[in-house]
């Protein structure tokens, strides 16, 4: 992946002040100085594998850190000699991206490839031996992210290594996961690059990857990448933004004190939850500051409240809409409705007794670890469950293919050219937004009706794509909806979170409507 060098001028220290997620630095700083030493095994580990495997084996006790010594080793001694532009040894890139794997929880076949990711692209390492020494899935994982040569495709090098991860990713989504943990590490370390490269790679991250992470749910990935793409793009405002925060640093927190109360009243009413401060990140303020104008320390963060179970969270909303006065227009159900994107929690806003509003949050700690990984969190996801288990809460039946995701690979098919495949990638990841529409009790002949289920569609469908993505061609037969139980017509465009009844005819050998085309967006 080519990896740019260490920079210092990044905005790490706003950002640590925030409480964002993202590695600690000493534990890159100790990546460094062990790589430095090269491989040196201690009792079986190398030594620069070290924070690596404790960050692994606090979310995964078990895990088998031999595989990941196996595959470090192979990839220091592949890039032994490779330096990054900041003159640090190459290994500290792919270390470095497998330590941000790790903290999101990845599992260890993820790591395993991250350590690997570079090696095919940028050493004499082949695709074969990755699979002689580590498997299928690895090999399968590491050619994903392998970038196509320049000397084979010229210009079109870039978006087809784009549209080769996504049909990689459409098999496999840990492939995005890498790359997206890869950009992240590039993006931190691209202050050596010239300012026109800054620029360049600025911006396809801000078209395709942060979009891409968006759609996988990888919340915490998505919100450092706004913000080191703010500050390449929009330097003064985002210096702006920094001055805002420095300003309200040292000022009295009305989210601390509203937190306080929270604490207590949950406390009193024997509700076992956890209640933090989130700060928002720099992108987050300033779209709130070009909505609201003027902003107040409450606008600055939210509050956080994290439970056991999913009933724990209907019962802080009860609570806290019991004890404090609440704004009706800014409750969200996202657990009964889950975004696209996998997200749920209970969004609610509450005022304080000096008028001020807290954005509250309400999930469970299964539900925080979905919210903040995405896709990550959900581990392999072709591991069978562990002694038949269910699929956990909140997780999809194929988290490998959300809709978006077949449409984007439906679409690329069609799409030989490389320009044209480019340029529509980045219009389609700009324009497509998913959402969440509830079909309930949609109606057949004799009075039967089907279950109720949430169903993805792109934004802009209307109740067409939703009897489509609901009946498959028994939506021939549609003959008329209600929305949010009003009769509605066929063409009507639905919103997030609407109710959706389909009206379905007799006739099992009717077609489709011609005029269905106009008003159709899948």
């Amino acid at each position: 992946m080519s990896a740019e060098a260490t920079n210092p001028g990044n905005p790490d220290t706003a950002r640590s002040r925030r409480g964002l997620p993202r590695p600690a630095l000493h534990g890159l700083r100790r990546i460094g100085r062990a790589a430095l030493l090269g491989p040196a095994p201690r009792g079986g580990l190398p030594d620069a594998l070290e924070h690596v495997a404790k960050v692994h084996r606090g979310h995964h006790p078990h895990a088998d850190l031999a595989i990941l010594a196996k595959a470090y080793t192979l990839a220091e001694s592949s890039h032994r000699g490779q330096m990054r532009k900041s003159g640090e040894p190459y290994i500290t890139h792919p270390l470095a991206v497998t330590l941000i794997l790790a903290e999101l929880a990845a599992e260890t076949t993820t790591l395993t490839a991250s350590l690997l990711h570079d090696t095919v692209e940028d050493t004499e390492v082949t695709l074969d031996q990755v699979r002689a020494e580590f498997g299928a899935e690895v090999r399968y994982l590491v050619d994903g992210v392998t970038k196509l040569e320049k000397v084979d495709y010229g210009a079109a090098a870039e978006p087809e290594t784009f549209r080769k991860m996504l049909v990689a990713t459409g098999h496999d989504v840990r492939v995005m996961s890498i790359k997206l943990a890869d950009r992240l590490h590039n993006m931190r370390t691209l202050g050596v690059m010239r300012p026109e490269k800054q620029v360049r790679i600025a911006k396809v991250t801000r078209d395709v990857l942060i979009p891409l992470a968006e759609r996988l749910g990888v919340q915490a990935l998505k919100s450092e990448l706004e913000d080191l793409v703010f500050a390449i793009l929009h330097p003064e405002e985002y210096a702006a933004t920094r001055r805002l925060l420095r300003a309200h640093a040292d000022r009295r927190d009305p989210l601390a004190v509203l937190a306080a109360r929270m604490r207590t009243v949950l406390t009193d009413a024997g509700i076992d939850a956890e209640v933090r401060l989130r700060p928002r990140h720099l992108v987050s303020v300033h779209r709130v500051r070009r909505a609201r104008g003027e902003l107040t320390g409450a606008d600055l963060g939210r509050i956080l409240v994290l439970v056991p179970e999913d009933a724990d969270c209907y019962a802080v909303l009860g609570e806290l809409h019991t004890c404090f006065t609440p704004v009706v227009s800014e409750f969200k159900d996202f657990i009964a409705a889950p975004k696209f994107n996998l997200y749920q929690s209970l969004h609610t806003a509450v005022a304080g007794e000096a008028g001020e509003i807290a954005e509250t949050l309400i999930r469970t700690h299964q539900m925080h670890r979905v919210a903040e990984a995405g896709v990550i969190a959900l581990g392999n996801p072709y591991a069978a469950p562990v002694d038949g288990a269910d699929t956990p809460d909140g997780e999809r039946a194929d988290p490998t293919r959300p809709g978006w995701l077949s449409r984007l690979l439906e679409w690329q098919r069609a799409t030989p050219d490389s320009d044209t495949f480019w340029s529509s990638l980045r219009d389609d990841l700009a324009q497509d937004r998913e959402i969440t529409v509830f079909c309930t009790g949609d109606t057949a002949p004799g009075g039967r009706t089907a279950g109720a289920r949430p169903v993805g569609l792109p934004a802009g469908s209307s109740c067409v794509d939703g009897a489509y993505a609901l009946h498959g061609e028994d939506a021939h037969r549609c003959i008329g909806a209600r929305v949010n139980g009003r009769l509605a017509t066929l063409s009507t465009v639905l919103c997030d979170g609407d109710s959706l009844q389909l009206l379905l005819g007799p006739d099992a050998a009717a077609g489709p409507s011609p005029e269905w085309l106009d008003h159709t967006r899948t």
